[in-house]
């Protein structure tokens, strides 16, 4: 079975992608954090454009209101978010993504379980990694720890949020993305 890199198609012109990244924290700074730096260099180096970079504490209003803002902005296609994935009370994230999300992307949650597992073994259970589509607009939620955005970056996001990936890939149905009903019924 080919790998991700055997998958792209280099006759297909690369499109960078607009991505913000939220690190969510009741303790890192911007100067400490590991995980969104890692994520903002990998997305970087890929050819992507980072549209915003934000550190939000573990409290779901204060995510949801930087998501929201992100999905409105026609400068953000994608959003990473990094920590507040687990199992403790202070982590929020899936509950801020679950008061947005238009429609969940569950085979995102379960690919990164699966290569977790990998590494991890069954301590991936404890982890929330989870996707979706809100407004037009990709969201993921990966845990914060380095080796989870490592994961989630290289063997996930990198490829498929690369149009020259196949069979196919979340860059080419972006346009598609806030197609209604009507739209699909009668177009």
């Amino acid at each position: 079975m080919p790998r991700n890199a055997d998958r792209l198609d280099m006759s297909v012109t690369f499109q960078p992608v607009n991505i913000a990244v939220m690190t969510v924290s009741d303790t890192r700074t911007e100067a400490d954090d590991k995980s969104g730096s890692l994520l903002v260099s990998r997305i970087e180096e890929d050819g992507h454009l980072l549209a915003d970079r934000a550190i939000i504490t573990d409290d779901v209003p204060r995510i949801i209101a930087k998501l929201k803002d992100w999905i409105e902005s026609p400068q953000v296609d994608v959003v990473v978010t990094t920590g507040g994935t687990g199992l403790t009370g202070r982590d929020s994230t899936p509950e801020a993504f679950a008061a947005i999300v238009e429609k969940d992307i569950p085979g995102f949650g379960e690919l990164f379980r699966m290569l977790s597992f990998e590494k991890i073994g069954t301590s991936t259970v404890q982890s929330r990694a989870l996707a979706g589509v809100a407004g037009g607009t990709y969201l993921f939620a990966l845990p914060g720890s380095t080796s989870a955005c490592k994961d989630g970056w290289d063997d996930i996001l990198r490829y498929q949020l690369d149009i020259r990936h196949r069979p196919c890939n979340f860059v080419e149905i972006m346009p598609r993305l806030n197609e209604s009903a009507t739209t699909r019924r009668t177009g």
